[in-house]
């Protein structure tokens, strides 16, 4: 197989962006993809796991086959989100930075329409999309797609609901004589009934490092906890990973914000993202979170699409996912551009009886793992508590003379008594009380 760009059939300018972003080596799906895209005629299906470098696969060779004196709109490329449509169209540009005379645009929900329909009254060889907002801007007569040759639809899996509503309409506009390429971490079968309708009698399918379905670098752990002790559990997970990166996923936008809220508590650097928050606000946490300026993502799964971070180390599910999908999605958010990484999914005992179908159907294997014991989990809360002080600011109200009075019942202290007496104090005063979990569902995971 061929292990370099050039083998691949990559030309000069595009080889010359890829090593001024220090990519050198083509993954797995790159070498199958790219020649087959360049080369042949047929549709695609691409079965590949998240973070395998599918945006390469199907980028490079569109590139390269852009007609540059063409300025109508040659390729569509679809994708769930307009964080995915930013993180796609970021990369293109990068891959495009020796070939200026390439354009490309992303019109993506979420933000004003206008100043998407000034941009395509210039040339957009390439437009990256969600679905919704195309449809808008065809009804609007704002964009013409009688010229495209190429439909790429990205994470095909976690659009499906989407592409139901609008693929007829974008379908529509665009000749019949073009090539889909559909590339997917997974193939439930309301993508097998989408290739049957869409996509050509002919397709061919490529497979790439799915020996375990996208799993491999992944540590898959288990711990089973009483509803009472799950926050508790979960914060001293935290505690333990301080300093590294990771991504909560929680079920419901309420269950975010509750979370998120106990994590602001217990002074851990954090963020939350769900559908509900505005489009600014998602944009500023995940800013954030890229950076580097919080560490704890808390999140809805279809709000943590488009999120390409290398260094993140754990994935926590606080709620036990609906579908096999939505597992392989969470998980790999870590362990990308092969890198290790951990999943932990927090369970009650009641939901145990899924862990078993859940390896059988992704070919994974989960390990069970030891929940803290009560003395490690009261000496953690009390460790946090006193993070809490330390980072609560002084009350500049508080007259002089009544802190006169406070300083005289401790002045004889030192200050290695005066903790003692705080501790000794807070451990004895410290009851353990949680709001209880929401009985799990019991319902059968779709596949």
């Amino acid at each position: 197989m061929p292990n370099t760009f050039p083998d691949l059939g990559i030309n000069k300018q595009l080889q010359q962006s890829l090593a001024a972003l220090a990519i050198t080596v083509p993954t797995d799906i790159q070498c199958k993809a790219i020649p087959q895209i360049l080369t042949q005629t047929k549709d695609i299906v691409a079965l590949a796991k998240t973070g395998s470098g599918k945006t390469a696969a199907f980028g490079l060779p569109l590139l390269q086959l852009m007609d540059t004196k063409n300025t109508s709109v040659q390729a569509v490329i679809l994708v769930p989100t307009r964080e995915l449509g930013q993180q796609i169209h970021a990369t293109l540009v990068s891959f495009a930075s020796h070939s200026p005379e390439i354009a490309i645009a992303a019109v993506c929900g979420g933000i004003p329409i206008k100043p998407q329909i000034e941009r395509l009254k210039t040339a957009a060889h390439i437009v990256v999309a969600t679905p919704g907002r195309l449809v808008d801007l065809l009804n609007r007569k704002a964009i013409t797609l009688t010229k495209t040759a190429y439909l790429v639809l990205d994470e095909a899996d976690e659009m499906i609901s989407a592409l139901k509503t609008d693929l007829d309409s974008i379908v529509a506009a665009i000749p019949k004589s073009r090539r889909t390429l559909l590339f997917t971490a997974t193939m439930p079968g309301t993508i097998k009934q989408l290739v049957q309708n869409y996509m050509s009698k002919h397709v061919l399918h490529i497979e790439a490092d799915m020996e375990t379905k996208g799993h491999q670098g992944i540590d898959h752990q288990f711990v089973v906890v009483a509803p009472i002790e799950k926050l508790d559990v979960l914060l001293h997970f935290l505690s333990a990973k301080e300093g590294e990166r990771g991504i909560i996923f929680c079920k419901t936008k309420a269950a975010v914000n509750k979370l998120a809220k106990n994590l602001a508590i217990n002074k851990f650097s954090s963020g939350a993202i769900h559908g509900s928050l505005t489009q600014a606000i998602r944009d500023r946490v995940m800013g954030q979170f890229r950076e580097g300026h919080i560490a704890i993502l808390v999140a809805t799964d279809l709000a943590a699409r488009g999120l390409d971070v290398k260094e993140i180390s754990y994935v926590i599910n606080y709620h036990l996912p609906d579908t096999y999908e939505t597992y392989v999605h969470r998980s790999g958010r870590t362990a990308r551009a092969g890198a290790k990484g951990l999943s932990v999914t927090i369970l009650q005992q009641e939901e145990v009886f899924e862990i078993p179908e859940f390896e059988e159907e992704l070919g994974i294997i989960f390990n069970e793992m030891k929940k803290p014991d009560a003395q490690s989990t009261e000496e953690n809360n009390t460790l946090l508590w006193a993070k809490k002080i330390f980072k609560t600011k002084p009350n500049r109200s508080i007259s002089v003379a009544f802190k006169e009075k406070i300083n005289t019942v401790f002045h004889h202290l030192t200050k290695e008594e005066l903790i003692d007496k705080i501790l000794a104090h807070q451990i004895a005063q410290t009851t353990v009380v949680a709001p209880k979990e929401e009985a799990p569902s019991q319902k059968k995971k779709k596949k």
